[in-house]
């Protein structure tokens, strides 16, 4: 598990938190991002980067990238925000089929979107997200033991 990318919508609010709650708890691992509709070249949210860096990470230098094929095949984990989002990329790249997991883990709840909302809603995103990371990291770091 060297190679994890994060997959949302626009990638611009929770795939990037994803990938720096990730990123800080798995150094030396390539953890990365992107977006099935990508607004590509967009930084981060504002809300999104405020959260984070309350947390003490910085995301201000990303920038929105559109999923590809190169992505997919490069990386060895897939997390997904939202059910419909496992589903198109097996569509789309069905050699992904058993490295698509959604990031809330087995409870399979989607991670809502919360693009131009209310701070309240990026923090309740973020809540999901906090608790699926430390999921896949705890994972990771299991697999990787062995």
């Amino acid at each position: 598990m060297r190679n994890i990318l994060i997959v949302c919508t626009g990638n611009i609010c929770r795939s990037p938190m994803a990938e720096g709650l990730i990123a800080a708890a798995l150094p030396g691992r390539q953890v990365s991002s992107a977006g099935l509709g990508a607004l590509i070249g967009y930084p981060a949210d504002p809300v999104a980067k405020e959260l984070m860096r309350e947390k003490g990470i910085d995301i201000d230098a990303h920038r929105a990238r559109q999923i590809s094929l190169d992505m997919c095949q490069r990386a060895d984990l897939i997390l997904v925000m939202e059910h419909d989002q496992r589903r198109a990329m097996h569509e789309r790249y069905p050699f992904t089929n058993g490295k698509v997991f959604q990031m809330t883990g087995q409870n399979g709840q989607d991670v809502p979107d919360p693009s131009n909302c209310a701070r309240q809603l990026f923090e309740a995103s973020l809540a999901q997200i906090e608790a699926g990371a430390r999921h896949w990291v705890q994972r990771i770091s299991k697999v990787s033991s062995r």
